[in-house]
């Protein structure tokens, strides 16, 4: 008997890449709503899974069942007992290629994984002999690992959700605020995408005389400084410590705009069709990793007249010589412009 279809999703990190699976799942379960899908990743990325109904998410314990190859050979056990048809590998590491190795050696499943473009990459990095062009969005570099699999998706067709209710805590607290709400994203996993503090605390602290400021980041020492500008600033709270991973994705819904790095952050709030303004520094969105459905002009960029070399990285963890203080000619004033002309359009909240 022919099996219904079931595919397998792999993408175990990082937060940034797994989001920007979101829409491109939307897209598959609108154009296909049959058709199950397993995701596997890390527990801690669940919530943002939870609006599709046809979505199996199976969490990943790397440190646990799931360590090193015995540990990938247990889960492809695991795997393989709930009937799956094929295999979208949207990651293409080591962990997420044995996998596929393990399916296709125990039987006729179609295995199909992502192609990241490498070369392209590598070109656009270089530092002689750059390729300054754009690069296929991830998004799209999803989508055809589906197409591939025989689940062709046309990404115009995507279509928002309703925004998640607001958190207790936050309805309590802020409910009846009529100021715009603006989100603040200011660090990320490399310090090359990093906006200098000392500039990202003038932008606070000249936006929290008319709006209320909400602050993401994460781990203890982004806290600690998150803290800081919760406690130095009269209208700005921070979420880090004080709201639970889904509880931030469901205050972002609620956002008029968010300003983030080339970061996480930001992905997760286009998600939720909130304008995002994306300060780049070593990196670049030509690189493909722009948040989903956001315009150019929200996209803020070091002169590359100046800084000839920028895109350095694809990741943001090189920073040449000479370009420790590229990120700072991206002046404050010019940030708190591109704020100010989203926040000039129609009221987001309800």
């Amino acid at each position: 008997m022919k099996k219904h279809p079931h595919i397998l999703a792999l993408r175990f990190s990082a937060l940034g890449d797994v989001a920007m699976i979101v829409p491109v799942l939307r897209v598959f379960f609108k154009t296909y709503p049959k058709v199950k899908v397993t995701f596997v990743s890390r527990p801690f990325v669940a919530p943002l899974f939870k609006e599709f109904e046809q979505l199996h998410f199976y969490p990943l314990a790397l440190k646990g069942q799931h360590h090193g190859s015995k540990g990938m050979y247990h889960l492809f056990k695991e795997l393989k007992a709930m009937d799956i048809t094929a295999v979208a590998d949207l990651h293409k590491v080591i962990r997420t290629q044995l996998l596929r190795v393990f399916f296709v050696a125990s039987g006729h499943f179609k295995c199909v994984a992502i192609d990241k473009g490498r070369s392209g990459r590598k070109a656009l990095t270089r530092k002689t002999n750059k390729q300054f062009q754009p690069l296929t969005p991830t998004v799209y570099r999803y989508a055809d690992v589906f197409r591939k699999l025989g689940y062709p998706l046309d990404m115009s067709s995507h279509e928002f959700p309703e925004v998640p209710p607001l958190p207790k805590i936050i309805g309590q607290q802020f409910q009846g605020n009529n100021k715009k709400w603006i989100g603040i994203a200011p660090f990320a996993t490399h310090p090359g995408k990093v906006y200098p503090l000392e500039l990202m605390q003038k932008i606070i602290g000249y936006l929290e005389r008319d709006y209320l400021l909400f602050l993401f980041g994460g781990g203890p020492e982004e806290t600690k400084q998150l803290d800081v500008w919760g406690k130095a600033f009269k209208n700005v709270y921070n979420t880090s410590g004080n709201l639970d991973f889904e509880a931030q994705l469901h205050l972002m819904g609620h956002l008029d705009v968010m300003v983030s790095m080339d970061s996480s952050n930001g992905h997760l709030a286009a998600n939720y069709n909130v304008p995002v303004i994306t300060l780049w520094g070593m990196t670049h969105p030509f690189a493909g990793f722009a948040p989903f459905g956001q315009q150019e002009q929200q996209q803020l960029m070091i002169n590359r007249q100046d800084y000839p070399q920028i895109p350095t990285s694809i990741y943001g963890n090189k920073i040449p010589l000479g370009y420790e203080n590229a990120f700072a000619s991206i002046r404050p004033e010019t940030v708190l412009e591109k704020i100010q002309e989203q926040l000039t359009t129609k009221h987001r909240r309800s």
